[in-house]
């Protein structure tokens, strides 16, 4: 299953109902009894006991108190057990990888962060997220086998389905490398792979935007991507590609040549790397997306103007996203967005002049309030909606 497969149908009443259904149910923190889930999913009360009972053993609920009696023995209610088991998230950038235990609610039990150049090579860089995640493990007293699985985030292209990197640019040796394979001969637990800006997206999603169906997440850093959430889910296109936002050509840019091969990119006008080789040029000394930020924190006048048009370039190319995609809520993240509100000042004075009136009326652009553990929680919440899937369940408890 990827997360830009249709959402699982709700079984009709004449079709048997697993239980997987019913801790899909139960996945929202509401405590119920037997006769409440009977009703919601339309199974016997018999039946019912029997799957709570499944899940009882495997430890995926647990009971939670009795409800007030109407008469005879107050009826016994039943909730998710989100300590059950873990997943351990990694989100690996160019220069940096972060890594998260987390509960099966997402709530992160222990993380640790290092700096990690992901040129490295995969054995290299693949092998500390397996050590670490092992002494992370210990800091929270779990063994290797409580874990449902391990989700990555790549800074590259991504083919989901295979978790392999395709043609990435900043990641030499990475090109095809099978890395669920890899991992897997380490600890044997299912091992997930996407795009970095993906996973970013559905952890800023999951953590501080639940209610909202349709939102962008933009990472603004050494390089620029968008994450799409559609429907609730991850969406990923054809080959997984979508939101590949920093290769859209920039009108007024043919002159800046861009890692792709191509000229007049985003990635290669407004990306952390670009302005910082504009302040160079300028006589400001910076060497990346760190030195821009700190240059814009201490008040450099070159950095604050360069980062507000580099809003409006990303503007410029996100407001045919708004008037194609309609989303309710564009997220601004990475490394720029710590830079203060000039990053998305530009990117709102460009969008709100040149997107639709009906596709901004009730739009709105944030700026990311999970910080730097997005990548990891969301790493950790594509293993979680994966694993838990009714259908693999109800196969899990087979």
């Amino acid at each position: 299953m990827t997360d830009d497969s249709p959402a699982p149908r709700r079984p009709a009443a004449s079709t048997p109902t697993g239980a997987g259904t019913l801790l899909r149910l139960l996945r929202d923190g509401t405590p119920r009894t037997r006769s409440e889930l009977s009703s919601l999913t339309g199974l016997a009360r018999s039946t019912v006991t029997g799957r709570i009972d499944a899940l009882l053993s495997a430890g995926l609920i647990a009971p939670s108190g009795e409800t007030a009696s109407t008469g005879g023995r107050p009826p016994a209610t039943f909730a998710f057990n989100p300590g059950a088991r873990l997943t351990l998230g990694a989100d690996l950038g160019a220069t940096h990888a972060r890594l998260a235990v987390t509960d099966l609610a997402g709530a992160v039990l222990a993380q640790a962060n290092a700096d990690l150049d992901i040129a490295l090579g995969p054995e290299a860089v693949l092998d500390w997220v397996i050590d670490r995640g092992h002494k992370l493990l210990e800091e929270v007293g779990r063994p290797a086998e409580d874990l449902l699985g391990i989700g990555i985030g790549l800074p590259g292209p991504v083919e989901h389905s295979t978790g392999r990197a395709v043609n990435p640019p900043i990641m030499p040796g990475w090109d095809g490398f099978d890395v669920p394979d890899y991992v897997m001969r380490r600890i044997a637990v299912p091992v997930l792979v996407d795009n970095d800006v993906n996973i970013m997206a559905l952890g800023e999603h999951f953590a501080a935007w639940p209610d909202s169906e349709h939102l962008l997440f933009i990472k603004a850093a050494t390089g620029i991507g968008c994450g799409i959430i559609a429907g609730g889910r991850v969406y990923r296109g054809a080959q997984g590609a979508a939101g590949d936002m920093g290769h859209i050509k920039v009108s007024g840019a043919d002159e800046a040549h861009c890692r792709c091969g191509n000229t007049g990119c985003l990635e290669a006008v407004a990306s952390g790397a670009a302005i910082a080789a504009k302040l160079t040029e300028q006589g400001v000394k910076a060497s990346g997306s760190l030195d821009v930020v700190e240059l814009a924190r201490s008040g450099s006048v070159p950095a604050l103007r360069l980062i507000r048009q580099a809003g409006r370039d990303i503007g410029e190319v996100l407001a045919g996203a708004v008037n194609f995609f309609n989303p309710s809520i564009i997220v601004i993240g990475g490394s720029l967005a710590l830079a203060g509100d000039h990053l998305i000042a530009g990117v709102r004075e460009v969008i709100y002049q040149r997107s639709l009136p009906l596709a901004t009326r009730h739009l709105r652009i944030a700026a990311a309030r999970t910080g730097e553990t997005s990548g990891a929680i969301g790493a950790g919440v594509m293993v979680i909606e994966h694993a838990l899937d009714p259908d693999r369940v109800d196969a899990l408890l087979r």
